[in-house]
């Protein structure tokens, strides 16, 4: 005879709580801590490239890019989230007076793990789209080249995806543009 375990609940404070002190990053969804895992050196190559390329366009501008180590807090229900970029505009706002908590983000980068495509497109982006400032949510392939971008435009979110090498990225809501070649130079070798 078999058993189901209960779930644990957790929230949101309690989350915090045990997050500021943890080693390991996890994430916050509706009561449930999900761990994070690890990342192909591709997965990280791409962000470096993507937070090098935005940071040498930003210079001097009023938005900030910041890589994966910024939790960012979606709505009112409170689920807590690691975006691989994260670029915010102005002042940043903070859930409280630890600044770790991310509340304002202009454009959310998830580069797309196997392990997390499902959710990166599904859920997690209707988690980002509660989010008041965001009006760019990018997911980049790391396996073949292809960009989904979906930009906010008159209160809808529109969809766009590059597939080709020599394709520009236009990262609209920073006044940034991305060519694909920047994003996967150094892992073209390896993807389809």
């Amino acid at each position: 005879m078999s058993s189901l375990a209960a779930e644990t609940f957790f929230t949101p404070e309690e989350y915090l709580a045990s997050e500021r002190k943890a080693i390991v990053k996890s994430e916050y969804l509706r009561g449930q801590i999900i761990a994070r895992s690890g990342a192909s050196l591709a997965h990280t190559r791409i962000i470096a490239d993507i937070v090098t390329e935005l940071n040498i366009q930003m210079r001097g501008r009023e938005c900030e890019v910041i890589s994966n180590d910024m939790r960012v807090k979606t709505g009112a229900k409170g689920a807590y989230f690691y975006p691989d970029v994260v670029v915010f505009c102005g002042e940043p706002e903070f859930e409280d007076n630890v600044f770790d908590t991310l509340l304002n983000p202009t454009l959310v980068v998830e580069v797309l793990s196997p392990s997390t495509e499902v959710f990166d497109r599904g859920e997690k982006f209707a988690q980002y789209q509660e989010l008041v400032a965001l009006r760019e949510y990018i997911l980049v392939s790391q396996d073949r080249i292809c960009v989904e971008q979906y930009r906010l435009m008159k209160m809808q979110w529109v969809a766009t995806e590059f597939r080709r090498y020599e394709d520009v990225l236009p990262l609209v809501s920073i006044g940034c543009e991305l060519p694909l070649q920047d994003i996967y130079r150094r892992v073209s070798a390896v993807i389809s």
